[in-house]
């Protein structure tokens, strides 16, 4: 027994030295982004019509529904919609407006019926002044005049797109349609060939020294305990880790997960660079249920502080995890329009 305690007391090390030839073994090779050289970011369109929603920062099409489950009929409807729109002159972010909300009002099936006198792709109403039962029933009417009164809207472009199509609906159910904001855009791309139909633009890459610094900086507190409210040096949370190792890399940033995820630009976390922040929350819909942070290191692997009874270590991205939020936060970039 006085033999083998010894030995429990070298494994935080020897998890420690593990962890760092690991990490050192990949030889940095995440890092290789394609970046300039030189230190200097470079950028990339990154912004999904699902990050724009404040109703729902997270929303990237809640139902799960992808284009590829739709059908023939839906797909028809959407591909109208994208046409007429774009014969009016309307700008792309203009057709996932109308997408996203013809997918909420009918599922983008052009139907006879609905609540009171509701009928068609946007579920018109011929009694508000929308046109006749055959008009609103007719895909190319219905989306000319729900596109007309679109563009009448002062500053619609700059509005979130839930916000954009409640302002012409007046739905009953204002945030509903941010749950559809990511599938319009993906309509938008795959049948029209739009790259960033959100027109959000781009989200700076961070360089290399930058990531590497904060990176190196989390992965020399290994088997550091957790401790919550700590910020170094004996001691981590999972924010205080973050708040740490990005200090170290010149940037500041707020003290808590919650603010942190706002102190950069979203990016989803397919795309999650190394140096990029990932959160768990209780919701993902909800920011403000954001309860743990971690750094992610490129690679599938992140290094967090985990929780109380554990020490910073280094560990898969769980990324089906239920609570993974799917926006990564870019530390130090310029914040999305949201």
């Amino acid at each position: 027994m006085f033999l083998l305690r010894p030995l429990r007391l070298l494994v935080p090390f020897i998890a420690i030295g593990a962890a760092l030839a690991l990490f050192l073994g990949l030889g940095f090779i995440a890092f290789n982004t394609g970046g300039d050289g030189g230190g200097q970011a470079t950028t990339r369109q990154d912004c999904d019509a699902g990050l724009r929603s404040p109703a729902a920062p997270f929303a990237r099409g809640l139902a799960s529904t992808r284009a590829g489950d739709l059908t023939e009929e839906q797909l028809r409807n959407a591909a109208t919609i994208i046409a007429v729109a774009r014969d009016m002159g309307a700008p792309p972010r203009a057709w996932l407006v109308a997408l996203a909300t013809a997918m909420q009002e009918s599922t983008l099936r052009n139907i006879h019926y609905g609540d009171r006198d509701s009928l068609g792709l946007f579920q018109q109403r011929p009694s508000q002044g929308w046109g006749s039962p055959a008009e609103v029933t007719d895909p190319v009417y219905s989306t000319r005049i729900f596109i007309d009164r679109l563009l009448e809207v002062p500053g619609w472009e700059d509005m979130p797109v839930t916000v954009a199509a409640q302002t012409v609906q007046r739905s009953a159910f204002p945030d509903a349609y941010a749950k559809w904001e990511g599938l319009a855009a993906e309509l938008v791309r795959q049948l029209a060939d739009v790259a960033d139909p959100a027109g959000c633009g781009r989200v700076a890459v961070l360089a290399d020294d930058v990531a590497r610094t904060a990176i190196e900086f989390a992965l020399g507190e290994l088997g550091k305990p957790y401790v919550w409210g700590g910020t170094g040096p004996n001691t981590y949370d999972c924010s205080g880790l973050m708040l740490r190792a990005f200090q170290a890399a010149g940037i500041n940033l707020p003290r808590v997960s919650r603010q942190q995820f706002y102190a950069g630009g979203l990016v989803p976390i397919e795309q999650a660079q190394p140096g990029d922040l990932l959160f768990y929350a209780t919701d993902p819909s909800d920011p403000a249920t954001i309860h743990h942070v971690t750094l992610y290191m490129g690679d599938g692997m992140m290094v967090e502080a985990p929780y109380s009874g554990e020490s910073v270590r280094v560990r898969p991205v769980p990324w089906d995890y239920e609570e993974l939020v799917p926006l990564a936060t870019r530390p130090g970039t310029t914040p999305n329009r949201l």
